[in-house]
């Protein structure tokens, strides 16, 4: 299995992560006796990069999980055609049939500007219904079409498979722990 050396505070070091892949930080597949490994263009990368404290910064390292895991999804999600953002806003419209996009954009964590074009690509593709409230004609109403049910569909078995993935690198057994971890996060930082 390939390993990754992170140039911390204190000369080389193993990564502690307990994550068995190379790929965080932007280094892929370093091999045990290479010198260099394949960046995500496939460019050449060295083996050893000084991160600093970032290494050890919860910040970094989430951002860097995050990255690698929202590429993963998307690799999978291109299969049916589908950029992987459009999965959690089908899949709240389809759990809230109703939600007005205000609602949708507090849900998914988005500012109302950028969840707007991603409705309107989903209503003009004809796999969302929006409907004017008739006490408030600037507010809308969103529900799945059958077109959109079945892209949610395809979507859900893509983030299944993803989520096994994740799964093996996690553990069943730490799954929920770190669920509940993430949760804390997003609820408290500030």
């Amino acid at each position: 299995m390939a390993t990754q050396l992170i140039n911390g505070t204190g000369g080389e070091r193993r990564a502690r992560s307990g994550i068995k892949s190379g790929a965080k930080f932007g280094v892929k597949n370093v091999a045990k006796s290479g010198a260099k490994a394949s960046g995500k263009n496939g460019e050449a990368v060295a083996k050893s990069i000084n991160f600093g404290p970032l290494a050890t910064w919860i910040g970094f390292n989430l951002r860097m999980a995050q990255e690698t895991a929202f590429q993963a999804f998307s690799r999978r999600s291109q299969e049916v055609g589908e950029s992987p953002g459009r999965f959690a806003t089908l899949t709240l419209i389809a759990r809230n049939p109703g939600i007005s996009q205000t609602e949708l954009s507090q849900a998914a964590g988005r500012d109302k500007s950028s969840l707007t074009p991603v409705v309107e690509d989903l209503v003009r593709r004809g796999m969302v219904e929006r409907r004017r409230l008739r006490d408030d004609r600037r507010a809308y109403r969103l529900n799945l079409t059958a077109a959109g049910k079945k892209t949610l569909t395809q979507l859900t078995r893509c983030a299944r498979r993803h989520e096994r993935n994740l799964d093996s690198v996690i553990g069943l057994r730490d799954r929920k722990r770190f669920i509940q971890i993430l949760k804390k996060i997003a609820a408290e930082i500030e």
